[in-house]
């Protein structure tokens, strides 16, 4: 825009052609709103333009945002159910843990028993022994006589 195009030059003229002068100034006039309507419209289409792409920023943010959350809760349930099952495999292994020790407490115990049942056995074994040989010494006085020669 130049810098006279908003001023209206007022020249003062004679009465014949104050008509047309008259007339110049409206179409100055008109000419002037019509540039006004014009720079209007455009800005107005400008900050509409503006509005609409930052409605459409505005609405991707809220899709990410959303999506983000949906992802966030999606990672604390699945963490949850994790942390769950991580608790559930820790309980059996516990529970194993404590059958197996059950177990070896039972097989200590049993092979006590079977050593104090091995002792009273060789116990046992060296009586019949010993009630043996005094019983065959015994029947038998040609070797007992014999073995206390010897002596």
């Amino acid at each position: 825009m130049r810098k006279d195009e908003n001023v209206l030059n007022f020249v003062p003229a004679s009465a014949p052609e104050d008509g047309a002068t008259a007339l110049d100034l409206v179409d100055q006039a008109a000419e002037v709103f019509r540039r006004m309507e014009e720079h209007a419209r455009e800005a107005e289409a400008r900050a509409q333009s503006l509005c609409t792409s930052a409605l459409e920023r505005l609405r991707a943010a809220e899709m990410r945002a959303e999506a983000a959350e949906r992802a966030q809760r999606e990672f604390v349930i699945s963490t949850e159910d994790k942390l769950k099952e991580a608790c559930r495999a820790l309980e059996q292994a516990q529970t194993c843990i404590e059958a197996q020790k059950n177990k070896v407490t039972a097989a200590e115990l049993r092979a006590e028993i079977a050593e104090a049942e091995v002792r009273q056995a060789n116990e046992a074994l060296a009586l019949v022994e010993e009630a043996i040989r005094k019983r065959l010494l015994c029947a038998n006085p040609h070797t007992h006589s014999s073995s206390t020669a010897v002596g």
